[in-house]
């Protein structure tokens, strides 16, 4: 799971209206350094999601990055996805690795509880998510965590924490201090003027002499 690390990038049907959109916008965050995408997309246009998710499966795979799918773990099979990713009220774990396979990862939202968090690790998820950590647009109704929870899970949990909810260039560092290993942005990524660029300034927070995880390695 060595690849679980630096921006996770979440699509945006909003912000992503047509096929076009999405692949250019994606292809620049990719260009950015991207390690991760996550195809989000709640239509019920089953062909769109098809044809868009099987695009973005090719253009990951391009850039050596991984694509993940919201949701729906038919949709990630059908198009080979890398992986699935699932809240509390989606299909099981269980269900996921019995579809997609042992190689597929399987991330859980784990919202603001180490208890979901240690289920899903009990379950063999890959990675698990906390959040939302600050205001956001795309999940405005979503618990608030607070960042001692990535601390906390840091210490007891041995595979990729990824954090989500309002994350942006100011406050991104708090989260990868505080022990996040990727940081799941949807607005500040691809609402920017230059999503490139935004991509390669979040990924440098990822750095491994980067002073956030300087900080971080001075905690332990």
């Amino acid at each position: 799971m060595h690849r679980l690390h630096g921006l996770y990038g979440v699509t945006d049907s909003q912000l992503q209206p047509d096929d076009r959109i999405l692949i250019e916008t994606v292809e620049q965050a990719l260009m950015g350094g991207m390690k991760v995408l996550q195809y989000r997309d709640k239509s019920l246009d089953s062909g769109k999601r098809l044809r868009q998710a099987g695009a973005l499966k090719v253009l990951c795979h391009q850039y050596q990055a991984m694509l993940i799918i919201n949701d729906d773990i038919e949709l990630a099979l059908d198009v080979e996805a890398d992986g699935v990713h699932l809240g509390q009220q989606d299909e099981s774990l269980a269900y996921a690795r019995e579809r997609l396979g042992d190689y597929a990862i399987i991330g859980i939202s784990c919202e603001n509880s180490l208890e979901k968090a240690k289920t899903a690790v009990e379950q063999g998820a890959n990675y698990i998510a906390f959040g939302k950590f600050f205001p956001s647009r795309t999940k405005p109704d979503a618990k608030n965590a607070e960042l001692s929870i990535l601390s906390e899970a840091r210490q007891m949990f041995d595979l990729p924490i990824i954090a989500i909810g309002g994350i942006t260039m100011e406050n991104a560092s708090d989260v990868i201090t505080a022990g996040a290993d990727m940081v799941a942005v949807v607005n500040n990524l691809f609402a920017a003027q230059n999503i490139r660029e935004r991509s390669q300034n979040f990924m440098t927070l990822f750095n491994d002499n980067s002073p956030e995880l300087n900080k971080r390695r001075k905690a332990v």
